[in-house]
């Protein structure tokens, strides 16, 4: 025999009548625990009034399903309040049970849209998006905890025109998304940061050389250790290399061809392309000795999985070749110079310890890919719970 609790996914009710009333299953039930005062938890009550509710319930098939269901108005004698009976599963003055807005909430959440959901349950499309919302809040506190974690990427991403740019905090551990912030400026990331809880817990975090991320790391994680991205740090030699290019040969750097290869490392080129990069490098020499410079550089800073002694021996080759290129009198390069000898800490640690915030930037191809499903968002908290629950 199936039992009431079974059916209805609700503890505590018991199934009277089942009947069929204007294309809907009325379900007459009756609450059987025990009644107790919401204010001071005391069973001594005495009855005053009753109604009946009839909430929507989880549709059986293709056919709404409602609840009969009598409730009461008590006096507790113990504290004199009056209140009207609370029902497990069914929020007070709420018209729908538990169970039927979390289906409504798990169907939107695979994919049917709002006006559809809506249309099909006889419901607005705003009480679609209001369950939504709480159904969302319910997830990410159930799956984010409140504890910092020992290995945390930090990024920025675009999020609206009105809004700006919002910070991602990503566990690049557990290959999950810890919290997205509104804002990137020290300002903005202050109050958070202040209130944050575990900050202790951080051993690692991984950025892209932005000064404002770095200064707010060493204020509240003091006790972690920055990694620099090699992608970005990569990315800053190449950017600065080629704007040196354009300085010695303006007419070559136009050249797509060209720069396509300029951009490349070595090993990633053909023979033929070896050869026509060689015969274009031949022209002009200082371009050739930059070219072969950066090319050092590179190769060195793409080592991984190095020891304590020979990270010192890679720090002393690297301190070398920034000191070089701070006395080169070439602008871009002596940019780059002093940019590299400003991160020499962040940048050595990325030869001792492998992180890198490719998982972070993954995760925000996943959440451009959430913007468009939604048309763009305009309320950032709705934003935060989506990018909490699906990335995580």
């Amino acid at each position: 025999m199936i039992r009431s609790e079974d059916l209805l996914g609700l503890p505590d009710y018991e199934v009277s009548s089942v009947e069929k009333v204007g294309g809907q299953i009325c379900i007459s039930v009756r609450f059987v625990g025990t009644v107790l005062c919401p204010h001071c938890g005391s069973q001594k009550l005495r009855a005053k009034d009753r109604r009946i509710r009839r909430p929507r319930h989880e549709s059986l098939g293709l056919r709404h399903s409602v609840l009969k269901l009598e409730t009461r108005k008590y006096l507790c004698r113990s504290c004199a309040r009056s209140f009207w009976q609370r029902f497990p599963g069914i929020v007070p003055r709420m018209r729908a049970t538990e169970p039927f807005r979390r289906a409504v909430c798990q169907r939107h959440f695979d994919g049917i849209s709002r006006s559809r959901l809506a249309q099909r349950e006889r419901i607005s499309s705003a009480t679609v998006e209001r369950w939504f919302g709480w159904y969302l809040a319910l997830l990410a506190d159930q799956r984010v905890g409140p504890q910092c974690p020992q290995i945390l990427g930090i990024d920025e991403h675009f999020f609206t025109r009105r809004h700006g740019y919002a910070t991602t905090f990503c566990d690049l551990k557990n290959h999950k998304i810890y919290d997205v912030v509104l804002g990137r400026s020290e300002a903005s990331l202050e109050g958070y940061l202040a209130r944050l809880e575990g900050k202790h817990l951080v051993q690692l975090v991984c950025m892209d050389l932005a000064t404002g991320y770095r200064a707010l790391v060493r204020k509240h994680f003091p006790q972690a250790k920055i990694v620099a991205d090699r992608f970005h740090v990569i990315r800053t030699v190449n950017h600065h290399f080629l704007a040196c290019w354009k300085h010695i040969d303006p007419t070559g750097a136009k050249n797509r061809g060209l720069l396509s290869l300029m951009r490349r490392h070595r090993h990633n080129l053909s023979v033929e392309q070896q050869d026509r990069l060689a015969s274009y490098l031949q022209q002009h020499p200082a371009l050739q000795a930059i070219y072969s410079f950066k090319q050092r550089l590179c190769y060195l800073l793409l080592k991984k999985h190095r020891t304590a002694k020979q990270c010192r021996q890679l720090a002393q080759r690297f301190l070398a070749q920034v000191a070089a290129l701070r006395c080169c009198g070439f602008a871009p390069l002596l940019q780059l110079g002093n940019t590299l000898h400003t991160w020499r800490e962040e940048i050595a640690c990325m030869w001792r310890f492998t992180r890198n915030n490719g998982i972070t930037e993954g995760f925000h191809t996943k959440m451009e890919v959430l913007q468009r499903q939604a048309y763009g968002f305009r309320n950032f908290h709705n934003y935060r719970l989506r990018v909490k629950v699906l990335c995580s």
